[in-house]
């Protein structure tokens, strides 16, 4: 059978992964990506949090009793790039979405360079997604478990990446992956999930960005959206678009955040309906069930503008400059800049498989 490169968390799922791999007769080399952070109290403890070396050990368990190669590697340099972006994104007054630049540049990027050194013919992770070649593309689905479907943050792959790509999960859904665990008495079986971005393992962001960067977290105005003077805030960096809690002004009524200007320092906040946004503009476009839209061409989509979206009906529609205008059936709340527009198939449309990932790009 052929190699195959596994990428290792430490978790159950890509445990789970790189055992299904195993048993279907493929040799494998098992990867564990180190980070190189270090922060809070696990830094004083000589530990880290997610990337961790407990983590590191857990996968070289695994691995070990799979009979499989396993490697830790340094990718701390390249770490530092996403942090970088995560950063400046935050202090650009956007919201970032590091674990879609880490799918794209690092996993399928940087991984994708190491799998070839080795002669490994694909890289296997752990995500809740499907792919499929058909019509001449290689096509992205989502997982059948939709409460753990991971397409979203993998729209950015390309078909180069997508030709190496395989998700062993992706028919499966979190309950069965445990059980399987728990067959092959995989020592990660009862591990919990970890459910925070890996280079912020304490989850405040907000430490992140001022212990890399403290101008970003310059003291300024927030004013309503008529440009009244309601208070001062610590830093845009400490807020995203449609927060409601702990923007630090005293009023009767609620406020949510519904804009932000780092040009001038000024976090804008306003009524719940003020988040309503008709249309919004895409930019760095991927597109993977086709090869892309002719300006003034459009298509019909279900857009999700965060992870957790359900997504909203909406017609894209092509821009002669490369980006797209997302134009919804109905107004949707909660559009942050920075973040993933991920298009997936509408109801109806009969061109595509209705759980097609179609491709996406950022919310400009």
């Amino acid at each position: 059978m052929s190699l195959a490169l596994v990428a290792m968390s430490g978790g159950v799922d890509s445990s789970v992964t790189a055992a299904l791999l195993k048993e279907q007769g493929h040799d494998l080399v098992g990867v564990f990506m180190r980070n190189g952070v270090q922060s809070g109290d696990h830094a004083e403890k000589g530990k880290q949090g997610c990337c961790s070396v407990g983590d590191s050990m857990d996968a070289r368990y695994v691995a070990h009793e799979l009979g499989a190669k396993f490697y830790v590697l340094n990718f701390s340099d390249e770490f530092r790039l996403v942090i970088d972006y995560f950063v400046a994104e935050y202090k650009r007054g956007r919201t970032p979405n590091p674990c879609a630049v880490c799918n794209t540049d690092l996993k399928f990027g940087k991984l994708y360079d190491y799998a070839k050194m080795l002669g490994a013919e694909f890289v296997a992770t752990g995500h809740y997604a499907r792919t499929a070649f058909r019509d001449g593309r290689y096509r992205l689905y989502r997982g059948r478990d939709h409460d753990k479907d991971q397409s979203y943050y993998l729209f950015g792959l390309t078909q180069r990446q997508l030709a190496l790509a395989r998700f062993p999960l992706g028919e499966m859904t979190k309950a069965q992956v445990r059980e399987l665990a728990r067959k092959f008495k995989l020592k990660t079986r009862d591990k919990p999930e970890s459910m925070e971005i890996c280079f912020v393992p304490e989850g405040d962001y907000r430490a992140v960005v001022a212990r890399h960067d403290p101008s970003a977290l310059r003291p300024g105005p927030i004013v309503d959206t008529r440009g009244r003077p309601l208070g001062e805030h610590g830093g845009v960096a400490q807020f995203t678009i449609g927060q409601r809690r702990g923007i630090g002004i005293a009023a009767e009524k609620a406020y949510y955040v519904v804009r932000l200007e780092p040009q001038t320092n000024t976090v804008v906040v306003g009524d719940e309906e003020d988040l309503s946004l008709q249309s919004m503009r895409v930019e760095r476009l991927n597109w993977i069930a086709l090869e892309g839209l002719a300006p003034g061409e459009s298509l019909r989509a279900l857009v999700k503008v965060r992870y957790r979206h359900r997504g909203a009906p909406a017609t894209v529609l092509a821009r002669a400059d490369g980006t797209c205008d997302v134009l919804f059936d109905e107004p949707e709340k909660g559009v942050s800049p920075g973040q993933c527009a991920v298009f997936y198939a509408a109801a109806g449309e009969r061109q595509f498989d209705p759980e097609e990932c179609l491709g996406g790009g950022w919310i400009a």
